[in-house]
């Protein structure tokens, strides 16, 4: 039986469908939920990661230490994760922070053709004995031979691991299957995907994934994250067994997460809206959704034009600003004004 490491985002990836308002009590109730079901790893966060709190991407209820603190007092067999962005996120100011508090797994992440921004990260936190993977985010907008390429700079760099991210849920179970097929080609190390569930596909992908050779699947509780939501875990830990992989998550206490996340955290169950799906078609990233509707009902427009034009310009995350451009563009062209 194939042994794949369950990786749960919900305390960070879930930050973006609330505003990054999670409290500590919540992130309590729901990392003692996580290690009670055997979770091995759980990302706890700000959604950007890490040092992001910002008016730029959205200023955080708590602040990063006493988030990771919470989670921490709870945890006693899962692994306590971060998400870390170079830029938003500095050695000094909070890797040494994430050390001192104890954090166990590092996840040093950049968009899908910047790998190079990450070295120094990942390289410091290889030096000091931790487990640390690279993530390249937005991975769709990459051919494979650059997603290949990328990937082995951060493996070069001291990753045991490298997980592809895709931002915005545009894959199908083709496109997952080439990329993760070459990624296990090459890479030494760990395989990991990450799925959003824009075009309703975060579970089909995933498993596809795990198909060709990855060994690290990311889930969020009822899909708890932005837009369309991630691969939900609950789902995707029973697919998994069905399907004779090993995760050693106890299907009834994550069951059990599912409905905590669902009463303490989870103000709307994600679902697969037209935004989303737009969203997907686009390739645009998922936590663009939130700000994307607020700003298309100040401009008077239509969200999915504005997705659709975010697109062909090939944004990114951390480029918010763009969409207010882009709706009031459309708003001229289309006689309106704000």
């Amino acid at each position: 039986m194939k042994n794949i490491i369950i990786s749960d985002p919900t305390l960070r990836d879930g930050n973006h469908a609330v505003g990054h308002q999670l409290s500590v009590e919540q992130v309590k109730i729901y990392a003692k939920a996580a290690n009670a079901a055997n979770v091995p790893i759980l990302e706890v966060g700000h959604g950007n990661g890490i040092g992001a709190s910002s008016l730029q991407v959205g200023l955080a209820k708590e602040s990063d230490i006493d988030l990771l603190e919470a989670a921490k007092s709870q945890l006693t067999t899962t692994k306590l994760g971060i998400h870390c962005i170079p830029g938003f996120a500095t050695i000094e100011r909070d890797l040494k922070l994430a050390l001192d508090i104890g954090v166990d797994v590092y996840r040093i992440a950049s968009h899908v053709t910047e790998a190079d921004v990450t070295k120094k990260h990942i390289s410091f936190v290889r030096e000091r004995g931790k487990e640390v993977y690279g993530v390249l985010m937005m991975s769709h907008m990459a051919g494979i031979e650059t997603l290949v390429s990328e990937a082995l700079k951060m493996e070069s760099y001291g990753a045991e691991g490298v997980v592809i991210m895709d931002s915005a849920g545009a894959y199908l179970p083709q496109d997952v299957k080439k990329r993760v097929t070459a990624l296990r080609t090459a890479l030494n190390g760990h395989v990991g995907f990450h799925g959003h569930n824009n075009l309703g596909m975060g579970v089909a992908n995933s498993l596809v994934a795990a198909e060709c050779g990855a060994t690290i699947l990311d889930g969020t509780a009822r899909a708890f994250g932005a837009g369309a939501g991630n691969t939900q875990l609950e789902v995707l830990i029973a697919v998994l067994e069905k399907s004779g992989y090993s995760t050693g998550v106890d299907l009834y206490k994550i069951l059990d997460a599912g409905d905590i996340a669902e009463e303490y955290l989870i103000d709307v169950i994600p679902s697969v809206k037209s935004t989303s799906i737009a969203s997907g078609m686009a390739g645009v990233f998922s936590g663009f959704i939130r700000h994307i509707d607020r700003v298309s009902i100040s401009y008077g427009v239509d969200p999915r034009d504005v997705l659709f034009r975010l697109g062909k310009r090939g944004v990114v995350a951390g480029q918010e600003d763009i969409i207010i451009e882009v709706a009031q563009e459309i708003a001229e062209q289309q006689g309106k004004t704000k």
